[in-house]
């Protein structure tokens, strides 16, 4: 190669002379000159530094100690001479700086490192789980949460997070439900969209941005049983209309990269899936970013039976359209050997090593690549005053009132006892909930501390644990041992609720209960919590039941126990602060379910949006439904309660019928009845009564928020077009087929008006 053009093109590399444009379209608004240089950068480069930017290496080593064992040294070498591409799991802004100049320092073309990290619902300040924060519907405050967790990420070093996961999720047992926004492919990719753009700013360039990542690609939310990683049987109809949804809008939306899933689709595993990658979404989608590997998925084709070596898994996953191998040691292995041999052309490596190139460029590490690595702005930016005020606020939009008998709620600051009970009361750590990247154990606020914060000197605080939930150690990796005996401290929690006023019990889940590989057979709460409640239930009935989970529960006894139910998942740093300003008032609950809770784990996998099948509801025994019980969840979809009361006017259509491009309005006037202000979420759902494909018998297709004072009125207004009745149809393609619809338009998807009109295209 001519020796000054390799000048030339190292100038490009390491000090370009351009400056983007701001970003608006993501990474799909491709830069040209950003495009010519990615080429002369990929015309420079050997394939083993092709095959290097297409391996991401676990960080969980000091690169520029000594290297304590040969696996070490072994990383280091690579770093070195330019064969990793990318790291996850360094942090802060000193050791991503210390591994960024190991690379820029020692290799030939000096790319810069790309480091990735799990930042699912916050960096240091924790907001709440996302499952539970979709349950605000507020897409504002969800933006707003993942602008914050990118600005902490990005103060530590960090450039990338594998989030958000947007799954559909319909099975309760799946402990991974709490990693999303629940059961309905339209919230999840409304949801989605909103985690995308908090994450990634205007302009992945800016220093308080971090790219964000599409997982899990796809249907690893369908997994059988509702185990963790289990198969997936769905067919194309399936695919396309309940799980696709979310994540052609992150396309649409601009996400930097995707991840492929764990799970295999009729018999092939994501990972190897050319259906999925190539034709989808690299195809038809058209999508400009990267694709990488879940944690050793390409080397998992080996177990799966579809490779027999890494040689074939390298072979398989990198035809299919996986651009980035996690800690798989696959690519390594395999792709040089595949190239030399010919069993691979070297284009498929020259086009996964432009994706992986071209977000690299977005984020401005050929300008600098120490840009994030500041560590005296990583100091000023964590935990932040105004992070935590956020991260309040955030929470107790989350909360949701499922029931509240006699007006039980709000308690008034001046009652003169309450029993605090439970094992979860005092808990300062569960509710940081799983995947909670750098939060500080046990720096939550707790329900008691919240509550103690709240009442006045003349209350009376008598606590009780009651029960012990989790025993011995808990983290990420470790299988958690509940306490299924040791009954003990029931006495004293008795005797604290026959001494109170009000009983507040909170009880649940462990924080490490779900989460990745927490599946479980029973949804019901365990250990002796039942027992517990039991108890007290029969001293003092006036009991706040607060639920701590991330799951939907089976809450069948609980219900019929206590005379108040809040669900507060797993709120973050400031969940015993927001649990008490809902308790007491300072706040009036506005979340809205995001995901069914059953009647028993017998009813799982449930949802909303159910096919009517060829037997419906009926009071004879032949109908699609169950001999012991309901075949409807306890609470349902889009379900919350307030401190107020909303009534609905009747819906107006501005035509009963519309054609071809043209839309329809809908219109319904909502009135606060009570007593204090509110704010309610309005939700449209839309009914395809006969179509070419069976439809389900109700889908969430828009809502709104309203804020509304007593007595006051607003007219809610919704467009409905021809996007709005779009699926993915016999004809293999998604459009909105002509014929009869109902609309539906309601606080919750069983409490709902519905009009009817005709479509025709």
């Amino acid at each position: 190669m001519n020796i000054q053009y390799l000048k030339i093109a190292l100038c490009l590399v390491v000090t370009p002379v351009f400056q983007m444009t701001a970003q608006t379209k993501g990474i799909n608004d491709l830069d040209l000159v950003v495009e010519h240089k990615i080429d002369s950068i990929i015309e420079l480069m050997t394939v083993k530094e092709k095959v290097g930017q297409m391996v991401q290496y676990n960080g969980s080593f000091d690169v520029t100690g000594i290297p304590s064992d040969i696996d070490s040294k072994t990383k280091l070498e690579k770093l070195k001479n330019g064969e990793v591409g990318s790291m996850l799991n360094v942090l802060t802004a000193k050791a991503t700086r210390e591994a960024q100049q190991v690379v820029m320092e020692n290799s030939r073309l000096k790319i810069p490192l790309l480091f990735g990290y799990d930042v699912i619902h916050g960096y240091k300040t924790m907001f709440p789980v996302p499952l539970g924060e979709s349950a605000s519907w507020d897409l504002e405050a969800i933006q707003l949460s993942a602008s914050i967790a990118a600005k902490e990420t990005a103060a530590a070093g960090v450039h990338w997070t594998f989030a958000p996961m947007i799954d559909v999720s319909r099975d309760a047992r799946w402990g991974r439900i709490m990693e999303g926004a629940g059961e309905d492919p339209y919230l999840n990719s409304v949801i989605g969209v909103a985690r995308i753009n908090g994450f990634q700013g205007g302009n992945l360039d800016d220093i308080a941005t971090i790219a964000a990542c599409a997982k899990h690609f796809a249907g690893y939310g369908f997994a059988e049983a509702g185990r963790d990683y289990n198969t997936v049987n769905v067919g194309e109809s399936e695919l396309q209309n309940a799980i696709l949804m979310p994540f052609k809008a992150a396309s649409e939306a601009g996400v930097a990269t995707f991840m492929n899933s764990f799970n295999e689709i009729d018999g092939v595993p994501a990972t190897a899936s050319s259906h999925l990658q190539r034709d989808i979404l690299k195809g038809e989608w058209d999508y400009k970013g990267f694709m990488v590997s879940d944690w050793g998925s390409i080397a998992e084709l080996i177990p799966h039976g579809f490779a027999k070596d890494k040689m074939q898994a390298g072979e398989l996953a990198v035809v299919a359209g996986s651009d980035m191998d996690m800690e798989g040691r696959v690519y390594e292995e395999a792709l040089e050997p595949l190239v030399s041999q010919s069993k691979i052309d070297e284009t498929l490596l020259d086009a996964a090593v432009r994706r992986i190139l071209r977000v690299k460029f977005h984020l401005g590490l050929f300008e600098d690549p120490y840009k994030y690595s500041d560590a005296k702005r990583e100091k000023e930016v964590l935990l932040a005053p105004e992070h935590l005020v956020a991260a309040r606020d955030i929470a107790r939009k989350s909360i949701v009132l499922l029931k509240n008998e006699n007006e039980v709620l709000p308690l008034k600051k001046d009652v003169k006892s309450i029993a605090v009970i439970g094992p979860l009361a005092d808990d300062k750590d569960s509710p940081l909930g799983n995947w909670r990247a750098q939060a500080n154990k046990n720096s939550a606020v707790s329900v008691l501390e919240g509550i103690k914060k709240a009442v006045g000197s003349a209350t009376t605080i008598n606590y009780a644990k009651g029960a012990d939930l989790g025993m011995g150690e808990r983290s990420f990796l470790m299988p958690l041992k509940i306490n299924e005996a040791d009954k003990s401290g029931l006495t004293e929690a008795v005797e604290a609720a026959e001494n109170s006023e009000v009983v507040v019990m909170v009880l649940g889940e462990d924080a490490f209960q779900t989460g990745e590989g927490r599946s479980q057979t029973g949804i019901k709460l365990r250990g002796v919590q039942q027992d517990l409640l039991d108890a007290v239930s029969e001293i003092n009935s006036n009991i706040v039941l607060i639920l701590m989970n991330g799951r939907p529960l089976d809450l069948s006894k609980p219900n019929e126990q206590v005379s108040a139910i809040l669900e507060t998942w797993f709120l973050g740093s400031e969940a015993g602060n927001a649990i008490a300003d809902v308790l007491f008032g300072a706040y009036n609950p506005s979340g809205k379910l995001p995901v069914s809770f059953p009647r028993n784990v017998g009813q799982e996998p449930l949802y909303y949006n159910q096919k009517n099948t060829g037997r419906p509801f009926s009071d004879m025994v032949t109908y699609s439904g169950y001999q012991d019980g309901s075949r409807e969840g306890l609470f349902p979809f889009g379900y919350g309660l307030s401190y107020t009361t909303f009534e609905y006017g009747k819906l107006q259509l501005s035509a009963e019928e519309f054609s071809g491009d043209a839309t329809i309005e809908l219109s319904v006037e909502v009135t606060n009845t009570g007593k204090v202000a509110g704010k309610e979420t309005i939700q449209l759902y839309i009914h395809d009564l006969f179509a070419s494909r069976t439809r389900p018998v109700k889908e969430l297709r828009d809502f709104r928020q309203i804020t509304l004072e007593p007595g006051a009125s607003k007219t809610v207004n919704f467009t409905i077009s021809p996007k709005t009745l779009e699926f993915y149809t016999a004809n293999k393609m998604w459009e909105a087929e002509a014929g009869e619809f109902e609309v539906m338009v309601g606080s919750n998807s069983v409490d709902l008006q519905k009009v009817t009109f005709q479509y025709k295209n």
